[in-house]
């Protein structure tokens, strides 16, 4: 599983011009899923986004998690996007292969099953796009802070 999660001041995505998901200061994450993954992809890198100490302490040092800032307001959550472009291979030619990313019969049940597992863990508010879906994402990146995280190169 890869993961690029960028720290937001507010994200949402639309379907057909129809907004289905929105928050306000958070984590927009963009998941990619390939077919080798396991529940315990999912478990790792769940626990690890929420653990990252990425927001502003009192000090302006990056040292609290989303745990940590959850509640300081009504729309503070994490707004989940599946994105299989994430696994695109480049090495050859100009145009991406996506063979590693995992097909929609296996790519919906992890994708579900990640968001699950974010609900368990994480109190505060969750959003999610549509799976396969044409969407526009819309974000205000904060910092910029922008993290990529892969459950098979775990650095």
């Amino acid at each position: 599983m890869r993961i690029v999660i960028q720290r937001v001041t507010q994200a949402s995505v639309s379907v057909s011009k129809n907004c289905i998901g929105q928050i306000g200061k958070g984590l927009l994450l963009l998941a990619g899923f390939e077919a080798a993954d396991t529940e315990d992809d999912l478990a790792w890198i769940s626990k690890k986004t929420l653990q990252l100490r990425i927001f502003d302490d009192e000090n302006g040092v990056m040292n609290r998690s989303i745990e940590e800032v959850e509640g300081t307001s009504k729309d503070t959550g994490l707004l989940i996007i599946s994105q299989f472009t994430l696994h695109a291979a480049t090495k050859k030619g100009n145009r991406p292969s996506y063979i590693r990313a995992a097909p929609p019969q296996i790519a919906i049940p992890l994708y579900e099953s990640f968001i699950r597992q974010l609900r368990r863990q994480y109190a505060g508010k969750i959003e999610t796009g549509q799976f396969g879906a044409e969407m526009e994402v819309c974000l205000t990146n904060d910092g910029p802070v922008t993290i990529i995280i892969d459950s098979k190169n775990k650095e």
